[in-house]
């Protein structure tokens, strides 16, 4: 019997956000994969330290930071493989996603590689968007409204022309793109109704008006953009 393989949604950072079933596969778990960034420490195995138990095998799976798509692909190929031999020696493997492992998440490039071969359960996180609603006390959308969702590294032209026909947007992945998001939405007239939030639900959370952020902005930062009326009202 080959072992079962877990994508665990681990929510946007704070742990008290992981869900109840989460944590409960987490701390029963012997076998742990998660993913690090150009060797950095892992933000998910952060969000999730002290669920893990002293004695798990870790699989550790370093993506460097590139644009070519070859070099993480690789290092998925490399992670899978080591899941892969867990499995087949009978151990479940959990392997952590920070937010939710099919909305921008890593998992879903492990699962690819995997789950025609494998029993996998995927157990879905608290979302980067809502949790920066939250924080925001913004609501994104009601009734018949449409939520349109932007990566930030999206080319200008599309950017602009993506904004100004949504109802309500999101942009994540705003980084080092701040800049170039901040001009289109101002130039749409738009940067009153924008909201930046930058970490959220972490200690080093920030949330203040788009007018109001700084000129630099971590990976972890989101724009929230809303055109209604306040229908819910």
């Amino acid at each position: 019997m080959t072992g079962t393989l877990f994508g665990v949604g681990l929510g946007p950072g704070a742990p008290d956000l992981i869900t109840l079933r989460a944590a409960r596969l987490i701390e029963k778990a012997r076998v742990i994969a998660f993913p690090t960034l150009a060797g950095a420490d892992s933000f998910a195995r952060a969000i999730a330290a002290d669920l893990i138990a002293p004695n798990a095998q870790e699989i550790v799976m370093d993506v460097p930071m590139s644009v070519e798509r070859a070099p993480a692909q690789a290092a998925y190929d490399k992670g899978a493989s080591e899941i892969a031999a867990a499995l087949d020696a009978g151990h479940d493997v959990v392997c952590l996603c920070e937010g939710d492992p099919f909305f921008y998440g890593s998992f879903m490039y492990l699962f690819a590689r995997l789950s025609d071969r494998y029993r996998v359960e995927v157990v879905p996180g608290v979302t980067s968007i809502t949790a920066c609603a939250a924080r925001a006390g913004m609501p994104l959308a009601a009734r018949n409204e449409r939520l349109t969702v932007l990566p930030g590294p999206l080319p200008e032209a599309e950017l602009r022309a993506r904004i100004d026909g949504a109802e309500s947007v999101v942009i994540m992945k705003v980084g080092r793109h701040l800049a170039k998001i901040r001009a289109v939405i101002d130039d749409l007239g738009l940067t009153a109704s924008a909201v930046y939030v930058e970490r959220a639900t972490l200690p080093q959370e920030v949330v203040l008006p788009l007018a109001d952020a700084p000129e630099k902005a971590p990976y972890f930062s989101m724009i929230l953009l809303t055109k209604g009326a306040d229908p819910w009202l």
